[in-house]
């Protein structure tokens, strides 16, 4: 059942891309697929503001299959984030998911770049809520206030402290 499905929802599109320049990968979480189909997310304290599983490894596995796919078409994560109000959740989840994509690329998986959604908590589906952005806006007023998630991810990227890291650990 999880390969039929894995195929409508994924491969199907991703066989679309062969020969193309790069193809986007977008993953937040992971959807429960049981004997009799897609199975809805249980309630859980953990979930994220859209009720999804709190899965920062999401985006490891996504990568890796589209590699698996299409192994020969470089990879840009075009969307990546958690929909949450606790901004230290934010860093948690997105190391969580830098870590995941870290371990693909040292394992071969050609990624180009990676693009976190968002950089503003953003009107999304019909309202402001639920908030995913490095910076919070006033409703009011639209003053942006940088979140510390902003200032991290901002030195992540600067450093290259996850990619560094995840090398370090394999020659140990």
């Amino acid at each position: 059942m999880r390969q039929q499905l894995e195929y409508v929802w994924e491969d199907l599109y991703l066989e679309a891309a062969r020969g193309d320049d790069f193809i986007g990968v977008q993953a937040y979480s992971a959807q429960w697929v049981g004997l009799d189909g897609i199975e809805p997310h249980p309630v859980h304290p953990d979930n994220t503001l859209v009720r999804t599983a709190y899965r920062p490894d999401a985006l490891g596995i996504a990568v890796r299959h589209t590699a698996d796919v299409l192994p020969d078409v470089p990879i840009l994560v075009t969307e990546n984030g958690i929909a949450t109000d606790d901004d230290s959740r934010r860093i948690a989840y997105t190391t969580g998911a830098l870590s995941a994509l870290s371990e693909a690329m040292d394992d071969g998986v050609d990624v180009r770049g990676y693009i976190h959604w968002s950089l503003l908590d953003n009107y999304e589906w019909g309202h402001w809520d639920p908030t995913f952005g490095l910076v919070a806006v006033d409703r009011e007023t639209f003053e942006r206030r940088p979140k510390p998630s902003l200032a991290w991810l901002g030195g992540v990227a600067k450093a290259n402290a996850l990619r560094q890291a995840s090398a370090e650990r394999r020659s140990a």
